[in-house]
């Protein structure tokens, strides 16, 4: 019976997960399903399948999770797709795309932020040229995308430069400074990537007290003007220092006039502004 199946497959998995030093969990189901009619149905009822199998996989990760629960499950296609909602209960973060090119990312993440939150976005630091579309970018670039994400890497750092392994080693560090507003903060869109050159969000931390910004262009122009992002949801009369530079802005100004984020020179460039409420 169906009852018997699940029960073999929670019985097997927590026979694995107790026996072995386990703490993250990568569930993933890449094929779809097919041929999933059955003779033993009447004709009526042939397309309660896919229902079932998905009522029977929740009852498996309830099981699963209630006995586990400090073991991090990652959902990759976990529901015929790479994000469920129904998942998502039991599976605090997901793995957005195996597409990990920065610039395809920037879509791919934007559009993702309509539904979930970043912080269940798996963005990882992959390697470069990128394994599926072969384009080079910046490490410091594929740094700066995956913090709109759940940060990760996702390459062989012993076969990085040390000019590269400096750059992770500062990413790292910034986003365990960030975190908590990365995470917990309010973020919102600010530019769309699938209309324009630039990309840009923000997160505003639940104290309101921290702003980070991020703003990517995906290709250069000579003799371009500066680029202005314009922010939102600030305190038109308070003021934000810049934590690298020291400028001081006033909150009216960076939401009507906005941020000048300079002149990004170069093809897949970024940058991460952090603002600090005085």
């Amino acid at each position: 019976s169906r009852k018997d199946v699940q029960d073999y497959l929670i019985g097997a998995l927590s026979d694995v997960l107790s026996n072995a030093s386990i703490d993250y969990v990568k569930w993933d189901m890449n094929r779809n399903m097919t041929e999933y009619f059955s003779g033993a149905q009447l004709p009526e009822r042939q397309n309660e399948t896919q229902h079932r199998y998905m009522l029977g996989l929740y009852r498996v990760m309830e099981e699963i999770t209630s006995r586990f629960p400090k073991v991090l499950f990652e959902g990759c296609s976990g529901g015929g797709g790479r994000f469920d909602a129904g998942m998502l209960y039991y599976m605090p973060q997901f793995w957005t795309s195996d597409d990990t090119d920065p610039v395809e990312r920037l879509c791919i993440q934007y559009g993702t932020s309509l539904v979930y939150p970043p912080c269940t976005m798996g963005a990882h630091v992959s390697a470069s040229p990128n394994h599926q579309t072969g384009r080079a970018t910046a490490f410091k670039t594929r740094c700066d995308v995956a913090l709109g994400g759940n940060f990760g890497f996702e390459l062989d750092l012993s076969k990085q430069t040390p000019e590269d392994l400096a750059t992770a080693k500062e990413a790292v560090e910034l986003v365990k400074e960030v975190r908590k507003t990365l995470q917990q903060g309010q973020y919102t869109r600010l530019e769309n990537p699938f209309t324009g050159n630039f990309a840009a969000w923000q997160f505003v931390s639940s104290d309101e007290r921290e702003v980070v910004l991020c703003a990517y262009q995906r290709l250069t122009m000579p003799n371009a003007i500066a680029h202005r992002v314009r922010m939102t949801g600030l305190d038109e009369n308070a003021r934000y220092v810049d934590q690298e530079t020291g400028e001081t802005y006033s909150g009216a100004a960076l939401m009507y006039v906005g941020l000048p984020v300079g002149y990004l020179r170069g093809d897949f460039t970024s940058r991460i502004i952090r603002l600090k409420k005085a």
